[in-house]
């Protein structure tokens, strides 16, 4: 079942859509319509339909201005006009399909399938995201999980040499020279690594144990196989040793 809203200023309108969805499939529920478009937001902030049927001329906040106020945005938006100029604006705004008014049965059919479709390719990535997730997450098969750029990276950890803080990003150096940058701070990271095999030696940088060639006591430095120096923080050096 598809749980559509419907966005239109014009009540007959409205209901005209309203009776087409609900008559042209029973696979279609109208969950909720609004006239007023921040009513509709604010619905929208709180609920998640399969689809949005959205009016483009709207008084006070036009369909384009209710797209860039959407705060979540995760389903897709059909735009609905009397006007068919804006049909490249519609697709630059991401809507996943774009009906002219009257709206035309065969059309709204076509759309149907757009939004199943798009739906069920997102479900699977969803469920396919979780099931990695969950496979990980099992001893047997324990792997460390990086998600950066719209993928899921599973490292072995012994791959790891060190990583390290850049402000609110961070940079994961592997033993073969391949730098791996995240939108995440170090403290975020570090709860990413296994706590016996990493040890945040430094604000600024975790290190692998099982990388460590020498300590320059001295100096207060570790020396990695691949010959990398980093600093040990005065406040880190005691609770680095008890490691060791």
């Amino acid at each position: 079942m598809l749980e559509a809203v419907i966005v239109d200023d014009e009540v007959k309108a409205l209901q005209s859509l309203s009776w087409e969805l609900t008559n042209l499939s029973d696979e279609v529920d109208i969950v909720a319509s609004f006239t007023d478009a921040h009513e509709a937001l604010s619905y929208l902030e709180r609920n998640t339909p399969d689809c949005l049927f959205l009016d483009i001329e709207m008084p006070a906040m036009d369909g384009f201005q209710f797209i860039k106020n959407l705060k979540n945005k995760n389903f897709p938006v059909v735009i609905t006009t009397a006007y068919n100029q804006y049909a490249l604006k519609a697709l630059k705004n991401e809507a996943i399909d774009y009906l002219l008014k009257p709206i035309d049965t065969d059309d709204l059919e076509v759309t149907i399938e757009k939004i199943k479709k798009y739906n069920t390719k997102n479900i699977t990535s969803e469920k396919l995201e979780k099931i990695l997730l969950n496979f990980n997450a099992d001893s047997h098969n324990k792997k460390i999980t990086i998600n950066t750029d719209g993928k899921l990276l599973f490292l072995n950890s012994d791959d790891i040499l060190y990583a390290e803080s850049d402000g609110n990003y961070s940079t994961i150096f592997l033993s073969d020279g391949q730098k791996i940058l995240l939108t995440k701070k170090l403290k975020e990271v570090n709860n990413l690594l296994p706590d016996t095999s990493f040890f945040r030696i430094h604000n600024s940088y975790i290190i692998n144990l099982n990388k460590i060639k020498e300590f320059l006591k001295t100096d207060g430095y570790v020396v990695l196989e691949s010959n990398h120096k980093i600093p040990v923080s005065r406040q880190k050096k005691s609770d680095f040793l008890d490691m060791l």
